[in-house]
């Protein structure tokens, strides 16, 4: 089978067309990085997936190997095949955007994950301003048992991988997350990941 690797720099973005079948990983290189991930139906974009549907289809807050990730429509995109790391994935919290950072003390620009999905998708000649929420991979975003969230950095190491096959054709998306304020992506900061593409 045909099989490439993409790299994605640190706080930016890429994006990799599918077929049914195709299989993709998503490596964190260092083991530190948070990649927000997003996935489109082709060709109709109104279609993605979906974290509120995903919850809902699984009854679980995090993805396991073997289960099967649902779109707005409920209908299959994406089973998870392999994770070598420890599972800690985040389904709750929205990609970063400008007014995060804002929020967080910025002033004037700053990278941030909504950007460089709406960047990538219109490289990728889509059509789609309006960003799905993330599968925050390899983000460790705990709650407690008053349901209180906190943020703290990943616990995967390096060359851990998810892997995904595609349930239907489509555009993936995604952003090495820019988040340096606060400790997701460890007192590194953002550094690349890989992706590795095998065609079926």
């Amino acid at each position: 089978m045909e099989s490439e690797r993409i790299s994605v720099p640190a706080r930016g973005g890429g994006a990799v067309r599918l077929a049914t079948g195709d299989r993709l990983a998503v490596i964190n290189t260092h083991g530190t990085q948070v990649v927000d991930f997003w996935a489109l139906c082709m060709p109709d974009a109104s279609e993605c997936l979906s974290m509120v549907h995903t919850r809902s289809a699984l009854r679980r807050l995090r993805p396991r190997v073997g289960d099967v990730l649902v779109t707005n429509r409920r209908r299959p995109i994406l089973r998870l095949l392999e994770d070598t790391s420890p599972g800690v994935h985040d389904t709750v919290i929205a990609a970063c955007d400008l007014e995060r950072y804002h929020q967080l003390g910025v002033e004037g620009y700053h990278d941030n994950c909504c950007d460089t999905f709406r960047s990538v998708v219109a490289a990728a000649g889509v059509e789609r301003t309006e960003v799905p929420d993330p599968l925050n991979l390899f983000m460790n975003f705990p709650w407690d048992a008053e349901g209180r969230l906190d943020a703290l950095p990943t616990v995967s190491a390096p060359g851990d991988r998810v892997t995904f096959a595609a349930e239907r054709d489509l555009l993936v998306v995604v952003s090495a997350c820019p988040m340096d304020l606060v400790p997701i992506n460890g007192r590194a900061g953002p550094v690349d990941v890989e992706l590795e593409v095998v065609r079926a």
